[in-house]
């Protein structure tokens, strides 16, 4: 089994770090526990619960497997205040593919559920169909603030979608060092991975995009997260009272690292993210 220590809490300057979201507290065999507790006015951010997710599935996994895909539902409104309990699934270990199921608790109920897998690196082709977003490189690009993320900066290209409220492509990395382990990129990427939204184009007087039902990631090519990465989001369909949408993360040398799609909630009525507690839907 993959036998790592937690990452190791960094903070810098001006606060906690992304290191510190990722630290978890083994409590048993397959049952951890988040540390990092912080007041916040809305509902505990998904890309938070979702990374430490993938953090506690890739301890119980053999040595040199990492994550492809992973699959995640967002169930219940949790509480950065208070911590989450991450029970995980050991539901196989093949030759070359390691399954597993988490869920994150918090007061007795599961406010989310993640299946992830993971594999050795794999040999074959290295194909890419279509280039790399155009954005200018982030070097000498204004800021732009990534809310809700520890010591995460950002960059503002151009934008596809000018009449957006919010960016659909940026720059981001985190502001310290990461470690040389492949999982904690990994898991610094889902982080960001929900973050913003592509449905902020379809927006309008009528309806606009609420919280995040399901997220699914596909890992394709390492990438450092401590340096530039660009997230590019592209809306896709509203119907049913639900948005879709799909994204990508390439880094700075124009590698696809990532795809990833999300689906929220896209409904008439007040801003749902102004509910502080109570399910998603």
């Amino acid at each position: 089994m993959r036998r790592v220590p937690a990452p190791q809490q960094s903070t810098s300057e001006s606060g906690p770090t992304v290191l510190d979201v990722l630290d978890l507290e083994e409590i048993d065999r397959d049952l951890y526990r988040s540390t990092f507790l912080f007041a916040d006015p809305f509902p505990l951010y998904g890309g938070q619960v979702a990374a430490q997710a993938l953090q506690a599935a890739g301890r119980t996994v053999p040595e040199g497997r990492l994550p492809h895909s992973l699959h995640g539902y967002f169930l219940r409104s949790g509480d950065a205040a208070r911590p989450a309990v991450l029970r995980v699934d050991r539901d196989r270990d093949g030759r070359s593919f390691s399954a597993r199921r988490v869920v994150a608790i918090q007061g007795g109920e599961v406010v989310f559920s993640m299946s992830a897998s993971f594999t050795a690196p794999g040999e074959g082709p290295d194909l890419v169909v279509g280039d790399a977003p155009d954005a200018e490189p982030p070097d000498g690009l204004r800021g732009y603030a990534l809310p809700r993320l520890f010591a995460m900066e950002g960059r503002r290209p151009a934008q596809p979608y000018p009449q957006s409220h919010w960016p659909t492509r940026f720059w981001a990395r985190s502001r310290v060092a990461l470690p040389d382990d492949p999982l904690v990129h990994a898991c610094v990427l889902t982080y960001l991975s929900d973050i913003g939204t592509g449905l902020s184009v379809l927006e309008s007087d009528e309806a606009a995009p609420g919280p995040s039902l399901d997220h699914a990631l596909w890992f394709h090519r390492p990438a450092r997260l401590d340096d530039w990465v660009l997230m590019d989001l592209l809306p896709s369909t509203v119907a049913g009272g639900r948005g879709w949408y799909t994204g990508t993360i390439t880094t700075r040398d124009g590698v696809q690292a990532a795809s990833f799609v999300q689906e929220s909630l896209f409904r008439p009525g007040p801003n749902p993210f102004s509910r502080r507690r109570g399910d998603r839907a």
